[in-house]
């Protein structure tokens, strides 16, 4: 009798069938196979199930066995094992820049690496933080159009938004074209995730300098046919040392600041600025540290923030627009 049609998938519904259904707590007996085959309109024998189960094995698929009361089959080793997904489960939800609809998305994708049970775990793990997340959806197609301009050497235009408060309306908020709505136009270079948001880091020719961009706050990016500018002050770039040097990827002016800080802050200079770094004896209980940061408001927040355990020493400018700062948030000007 010639086999029905169906016959010729059994071995790619048995390896979804294994793939999805069993792991190692849940091991499947040629019975159950054979049930969850039939589901699929396949029909098999006991004997051809161990040699297609021996095919999948020799093919890669880590098919183990287990004995207890009867003898069962489960899928061993993966792509992913959970305690890695459950690790990437947490970084996604964590992540301010991924809305909560693509959260639950990509979780649910991720749970398609291992077995029903096992993608149970990973749903559990879902709940509902406080975490502020990202408003925009189209965030995944903006990344998509910058790496593509990126690759093809090419200037892009875009506009740019900020929220505002606007108590007429019922939310309270809404999205206001920065640039009097007029198209932006840079040339891009390097994506960087910093604070929990994505930056697009890109030479602005008309100012003629390097500028950074939310791209959750981009809209309708076009990829120009000019040629991108600003090549020769990116041959050396370093984004990692440029997203350390921009407190909160916050502009301001670009110096060299020389700290003096308490030996016991060592930690939290090498969490923010690493361990590349030069720090020479001041005291028995301190150390000075000359670092090239934007002199920010969020630079100055920062030092604040470290209750006096770090000091500005220079530049003067420096020093001065931070007891400024001080001035005006306690006069509230």
């Amino acid at each position: 009798m010639p086999k029905s049609p169906r016959q010729k998938l059994k071995l790619l519904c048995l390896q979804k069938i294994m793939l999805e259904k069993s792991d190692e707590e849940h091991p499947l007996t040629i019975q159950e196979i054979k049930e969850h085959l039939a589901a699929y309109d396949v029909k098999a024998e006991r004997k051809s199930l161990y040699e297609d189960l021996e095919l999948l094995r020799s093919f890669g698929l880590d098919i183990c066995r287990v004995r207890s009361s009867t003898m069962g089959y489960y899928v061993g080793s993966r792509d992913f094992q959970i305690p890695e997904l459950k690790l990437l489960v947490d970084a996604i939800q964590s992540s301010k820049f991924i809305t909560t609809k693509k959260s639950l998305e990509l979780i649910r994708k991720l749970g398609g690496l291992v077995s029903e049970n096992q993608s149970s775990q990973l749903r559990r793990q879902v709940y509902v933080t406080n975490r502020a997340k990202t408003l925009n959806e189209k965030i995944y197609y903006n990344v998509d159009s910058l790496h593509a301009a990126i690759s093809a050497d090419r200037q892009i235009s875009f506009t740019y938004f900020r929220w505002e408060v606007d108590f007429d309306s019922p939310e309270r908020i809404r999205k206001a074209a920065r640039h009097g709505g007029r198209p932006y136009v840079v040339s891009p270079w390097a994506l960087c995730w910093d604070d929990e948001n994505y930056y697009l880091i890109a030479y602005d020719s008309g100012a003629e300098m390097i500028k950074h961009y939310r791209v959750d706050k981009m809209e309708h990016i076009e990829q120009l046919e000019a040629a991108r500018d600003g090549a020769e002050l990116f041959e050396d770039f370093n984004p990692a040392q440029y997203s350390k040097a921009v407190f909160a990827m916050f502009g301001g002016e670009a110096q060299d600041v020389k700290l003096s800080v308490d030996n016991d802050m060592i930690g939290v200079i090498v969490d923010r600025f690493g361990t590349d770094v030069l720090i020479l004896r001041e005291t028995e209980k301190s150390f000075t540290i000359t670092l090239h940061v934007i002199t920010s408001p969020q630079f100055f927040a920062w030092v604040f923030g470290m209750g006096g355990k770090v000091r500005i020493l220079s530049p003067k400018s420096a020093v001065d627009c931070f007891y400024n700062n001080i001035r005006q948030f306690i006069s509230g000007n």
